[in-house]
């Protein structure tokens, strides 16, 4: 089985804390009061897929290679972003992650470390179209598009810092495992 049931739930919740997390940056309108699940709901929609897919991708290409890769939401993090939130405070957390186990070969381990901001990148590349060429007219869903644009050109030059523990450091380390 690829996915277990304990990742479908770490994805449901890691998907509601991260909108809860972000709503208030993206709201839709302006001098709401109290809590509002309609910014929740867009919230959900603009932060999620860049997430979620990101590690996703992670884990299917790890599988694709004969590794066991469990995803997980990293809930001490995301307890941090929420306080973080609450504090008013600059928010920068790690959602979630891959664990993975097995024997990898540095061009798979190349491929699993990019595969994650390669999907931010495809993310990016493919709104950046669709808003260009205005293929998307509603205003709603260009604002949403809008800002997955943004957000997935953000993680993916977040991700590909060459420092080991972002995914550039582990692709950078891969690649030159492969030359040397």
């Amino acid at each position: 089985m690829i996915f277990i049931f304990q990742e479908l739930i770490d994805v449901v919740l890691m998907t509601l804390v991260v909108g809860f997390i972000f709503m208030d940056v993206f709201k839709q309108r302006q001098y709401n009061y109290g809590f509002n699940w309609e910014d929740l709901k867009f919230s959900c929609m603009v932060t999620s897929p860049a997430i979620i897919l990101h590690e996703l991708m992670h884990k299917l290409v790890a599988v694709y290679f004969g590794l066991n890769a469990t995803f997980h939401a990293a809930y001490t993090w995301l307890f941090f972003g929420v306080i973080l939130k609450l504090l008013g405070g600059f928010i920068f957390f790690v959602p979630g992650y891959v664990s993975m186990s097995g024997f990898v070969l540095p061009y798979q381990k190349f491929l699993i470390a990019f595969a994650g901001p390669g999907t931010n990148l495809v993310l990016y590349l493919v709104s950046s179209y669709v808003l260009k060429n205005k293929i998307i007219t509603n205003q709603k869903y260009y604002t949403a598009l809008h800002l997955t644009k943004y957000i997935n050109g953000f993680l993916f030059i977040l991700n590909m810092i060459p420092l080991p523990f972002f995914d550039g450091g582990q692709a950078l380390n891969a690649l030159l495992q492969i030359i040397l």
